[in-house]
């Protein structure tokens, strides 16, 4: 049986393994910081459900997913357990430059038999990853998530940020330097938030 979570259709399978991931942050979180503590009581909506909105706005096909400061694996962990139903041909790539989160990346990829590579290195150093989607999620601004994702992502890839209320002043802010197709979308969880969806991300004048 099928359930919809934040707009995407998953089977019962992809909720037990959400649920063992939720379990496995939790489990983690009181050794680390993965995610605010305060937030652990509310890991399913505030963490889960949050991320998983993100997969309405992939392309229809993608091979190669690279997540950015992936921290505690949202959104990159989550993607990954949705599309090992959905896109089972696709690889992820978590670029974590903190090597104790880098370990809990590991172990959630190993647990729940996800095809997740883990870079523990930083963003801007790390190897070029030529990817079909590039996502980030409360890691900075958007003038600096431009120049990071530039590096990582090919010719036609898409990039995929969670935003809060600030997004409409850092997509003006990145406007003065950075020229890029923008695609809006309200967040499910949040009225403030947006996900914003970016393609041909250049500088400007170049």
């Amino acid at each position: 049986m099928s359930q919809v979570i934040a707009g995407v259709d998953v089977s019962r399978e992809t909720i037990l393994d959400l649920e063992a991931f939720a379990a496995l942050t939790a489990k983690w979180t009181a050794k680390i910081n993965l995610i605010a503590r305060g937030t652990v009581d509310s890991i399913w909506d505030r963490h889960i459900v949050d991320s998983v909105q993100l997969y309405k706005f992939a392309p229809k096909s993608f091979e190669k997913w690279v997540d950015i400061g992936s921290g505690g694996g949202f959104p990159g962990i989550v993607m990954a357990i949705v599309a090992k139903e959905k896109h089972p041909q696709a690889q992820f790539v978590l670029i974590e430059s903190d090597q104790r989160k880098a370990t809990f990346l590991r172990t959630a990829a190993r647990e729940l038999n996800l095809p997740v590579q883990v870079i523990a290195e930083r963003i801007e150093t790390a190897p070029v990853q030529n990817a079909d989607v590039v996502s980030a999620r409360a890691l900075t601004a958007l003038s600096g998530l431009l120049s990071l994702t530039q590096r990582h992502l090919n010719q036609d890839g898409l990039a995929l940020f969670h935003k809060g209320r600030q997004s409409g002043q850092e997509v003006a802010d990145a406007q003065k330097s950075w020229s890029f197709d923008l695609e809006e979308n309200a967040s499910i969880t949040d009225p403030d938030a947006r996900i914003l969806a970016i393609r041909r991300i250049d500088t400007l004048g170049s």
